[in-house]
């Protein structure tokens, strides 16, 4: 089954993303895999304190992947794959898109404001090397618009 990849986060932006590829994942018969990234800790401390730290930041991933997995199955009655990976997004998406041929597109959000974020800026940048298509959701985009689009 074809895949759309989202990276979830707290940003409305990655909401946005979501909304898109459940939408087009249900129009085109597809399933949709949630990817939540925790950034590595680069705070040194007593084992246990820096083991507690990594814990709270991969729990709340896991909460936030989990929160969009309810919204999704809400709105298309599909559940998607959730995985919560600790380490660098860019390097993620690369291992997850290369072990998985079934990727139908890498879904991004782009923010209203500011420039693109670093997995935007990457991902666009090397669109040509990867083994799917990427689409970039504007962050200005409405529901109405990413439901008439998808």
């Amino acid at each position: 089954m074809r895949t759309f990849l989202v990276v979830m986060d707290e940003t409305a932006e990655a909401r946005q993303a979501l909304r898109f590829a459940a939408k087009r994942a249900a129009k085109t018969g597809a399933s949709v895999h949630i990817i939540a990234i925790v950034q590595p800790q680069n705070f040194n401390a007593f084992g246990a304190v820096q083991a507690t730290i990594e814990q709270e930041a991969r729990d709340r991933a896991e909460v936030i992947a989990n929160s969009a997995a309810g919204s999704l199955i809400g709105e298309t009655g599909k559940l998607p794959t959730i995985t919560v990976k600790v380490g660098e997004g860019q390097a993620i998406i690369r291992e997850y898109l290369g072990a998985n041929g079934n990727v139908a597109a890498l879904v991004l959000g782009a923010a209203t404001e500011g420039g693109p974020g670093p997995l935007v800026s990457h991902f666009a940048a090397n669109a040509g090397n990867l083994p799917c298509p990427l689409y970039i959701v504007p962050g200005s985009f409405t529901d109405d618009d990413i439901d008439n689009l998808a």
